[in-house]
């Protein structure tokens, strides 16, 4: 359903030179705090199996470097094992001596080793043990020396092997050492040899796509006929280039898409994938700049030698704002600028294009104000094509895309949806549709309705109903009246938009909504419909403190919508008297941390009294105006307790001092009740006013 947006407080961001306006804007009349703005960009990978052109498999490791390490680990093991004989039963050097002298240590069998002296003792029953006595640094000679004696000098001299100490001393470092070896092998193998193991940083990240790898062709891609058309030349261009060159002309070498989020640039350049018949190498702007200084120049150069090698084709980089912003805007630190040595190289390799090269390079930005000149200008870049909003027109043809792929019931309007979805996105369309499936579906429906969609469009822009929290009675009073406000103002000002319908049923941080319809898709703001707007928007504070004898802060997402309409006319659009045909505000580069302040201190005293003026007048007048529609202002809020939404012709007729007759919202749960037994409603106090059940309505903000 088609509403006031209360997006006017950001209104000087989404006025250009090309798109002054939202046709339709829904005010929020409560507290919200913040507006969000969606947007999509869609991007692609290629197939696990893919190969880049020009380029050659992974070459798989060789797992011979690997058994080598392996087989020397395993045999220093079994050396250390080996090394160490067996010591048998270890014994003390008089236990020894008295073994020896009883003669049950074999002659000849004592050997003095390194570690321990060894004999053979006979069991008795035919067997020997094997005998030892540990030997360390400070026995090993005065045993040695006793034992010689013992068996008169017949003990044999072991002499000790230095390899276990080797081994167990240099072993460690020799392992961590050809483990290292082996690492760096690998990856050098796997970064092409001569780059070293950091050789694969300097390579391009791009995903080359294919026409069965995107799955988008220009049938899906609706509402933007006017850079269709244009894309559509691009892809003639490389599938005939001589039609073109036979009149002297050339190639473009560089098309620019800009617009804001969700439009359809990425789409736009999956569709150019999906219709050629040529490579089409895919790369994001911050995909160039690395923790290493000099890795963008490099992925540059590889990307453009990649593709001159498969021209023709196309490059495609996405977001080239994160690269090719503009130059010596003041956020280097005074060291190396990464950033400005890959937009130097973009624009050393763009300008070396020859007529024959076949390539040309499509980028897309949503900040092309920030973009380098040099980057933008003919040569480089030859086209800048717009990829604006949608109108009303666009908007359909968006939906019935999108459509295609979704259970619509017979009495769905799609033109209805289109004229109530001013300044949605494409992306925004999409959300809609696939939130009235969820919808839908969650009600267990068997195609989506009308209200599915209208439901889920509210949802995607102010967020979901709340429907569940309890409201005190005083509360519930203040936002009915702060509604009723208004809708009242909305209903009487012939210049503002047509009153659609009023809600105290709390969405998103709001208590409540003012909803409008836009008779049409607005190319700009004139004066009487922002004066109608301003007084619009003070009706809520006005109605809820005649009402309440107070103020709340339920008025706060009003105060800033209205001051900051104000100061745009004043600021941008020359609508002061006193400060007459003159642009105040500083341009929007965010290249700069302080904002620009081109006028004095007299300037500005008046631009704030001039602002003041504004939103006094449009006070006053919606002061008036209430006072003498009191009684239906009155009427409106009372039938907002009861009914909780009103639409446009109920308004109107309550005004009118007509009577309503359709069921409250008491009635409508006493009805589902008895659909469901066991379920009960507890009636209404007597004495209670009617307003909705609790558990209807959150808190207002």
């Amino acid at each position: 359903m088609p509403e006031r947006s209360n997006d006017l407080a950001r209104i000087s961001d989404r006025t250009t030179a090309g798109s002054l306006a939202r046709s339709a804007d829904v005010r929020f009349a409560d507290d919200q705090r913040a507006g969000k703005d969606n947007g999509g960009s869609g991007g692609d990978g290629k197939k696990p199996g893919d190969q880049k052109p020009g380029g050659t498999p992974p070459a798989t490791p060789s797992r011979g470097l690997f058994g080598i390490v392996a087989v020397l680990v395993v045999t220093l093991l079994l050396v250390m094992v080996l090394s160490s004989p067996g010591r048998g039963k270890d014994v003390t050097i008089s236990e020894f001596t008295a073994l020896y002298e009883s003669g049950k240590i074999t002659d000849g069998s004592v050997v003095i080793g390194g570690n321990a002296i060894t004999g053979m003792q006979e069991t008795g029953e035919g067997t020997t043990e094997l005998v030892s006595i540990a030997l360390n640094a400070a026995t090993r000679e005065a045993y040695a020396r006793e034992i010689t004696n013992l068996t008169g000098g017949t003990a044999k001299a072991e002499a000790e092997s230095i390899w276990p100490s080797l081994l167990l001393t240099f072993g460690p470092f020799l392992l961590i050492i050809l483990l290292i070896w082996f690492l760096i092998s690998r990856a050098m193998r796997g970064a092409g040899g001569a780059g070293g193991m950091l050789g694969n940083f300097g390579k391009s990240k791009h995903k080359t796509l294919s026409k069965e790898m995107t799955g988008v062709t220009f049938k899906d891609v609706a509402g933007i006929e006017e850079a269709k058309d244009e894309v559509v030349e691009i892809i003639e261009f490389l599938k005939n280039p001589k039609k073109f060159t036979k009149l002297g002309g050339r190639i473009p070498r560089g098309v620019l898409l800009t617009g804001p989020p969700g439009c359809g640039k990425t789409l736009l350049a999956k569709a150019i994938a999906g219709e050629a018949d040529v490579p089409f190498f895919s790369i994001s702007g911050s995909d160039f700049v690395e923790m290493f200084v000099g890795v963008g120049a490099s992925r540059v150069r590889d990307l453009f030698k990649q593709a001159k090698d498969s021209s023709p084709c196309i490059i495609f980089l996405d977001e080239i704002d994160a690269v090719g912003r503009r130059r010596g805007s003041g956020f280097s630190s005074g060291g190396h600028d990464e950033r400005e040595q890959t937009l130097n190289a973009i624009l050393v390799e763009m300008d070396g294009f020859n007529a024959t090269d076949g390539v040309i390079v499509v980028a897309a930005t949503n900040r092309s104000d920030v973009l380098d000149p040099a980057l933008i200008r003919p040569g480089r870049f030859d086209r800048q094509i717009a990829v604006p909003l949608p109108d009303v027109k666009g908007r359909l043809e968006v939906l019935k895309v999108h459509a295609k792929k979704v259970k619509l019931g017979p009495a769905v309007d799609m033109e209805r949806l289109a004229r109530i979805t001013p300044m949605f996105s494409g992306a925004d369309l999409a959300a809609v549709i696939n939130e009235a499936a969820i919808t839908a579906t969650m009600q267990n429906k068997d195609f989506i309705e009308q209200d599915d969609l209208e439901e889920s469009r509210d949802k995607i822009r102010f967020g979901r109903a709340k429907k569940s929290r309890v409201r005190e009675k005083d509360e519930n009073k203040l936002v009915a009246y702060h509604e009723a406000g208004h809708a009242i103002l909305q209903a009487l000002l012939t210049d503002a938009d047509p009153l659609h319908k009023v809600t105290i049923i709390p969405r998103g941080d709001a208590g409540g909504a003012t909803f409008s319809l836009p008779e049409k898709d607005r190319m700009g703001y004139g004066l009487k419909w922002l004066d109608a707007t301003m007084k619009v928007v003070c009706g809520g504070r006005i109605a809820e403190q005649k009402a309440m004898q107070d103020v709340s802060s339920g008025a706060a997402s009003d105060i800033g919508q209205v001051t900051q309409l104000a100061r745009t006319m004043i600021l941008e659009w020359g609508m002061s008297p006193k400060l007459g045909f003159v642009r105040y505000a500083g341009q929007d580069t965010r290249d700069s941390f302080v904002a620009d302040k081109d006028y004095s201190d007299d300037t500005a005293r008046v631009i704030d009294e001039e602002v003041r003026r504004l939103v006094d007048e449009a006070y006053g007048e919606a002061v008036r105006l209430l006072d003498e529609h009191w009684d239906a202002t009155v009427a409106v809020a009372e039938a907002l307790l009861r009914y909780e939404t009103l639409s446009g012709d109920e308004v109107h007729r309550l005004m009118r001092g007509e009577e309503l007759d359709k069921p409250t919202v008491s009635d409508l749960l006493a009805a589902e009740a008895k659909k469901s037994p066991g379920v009960t409603i507890a009636p209404p106090m007597p004495d209670a006013d009617p307003e909705p059940p609790a558990g209807a309505m959150p808190s207002p903000a």
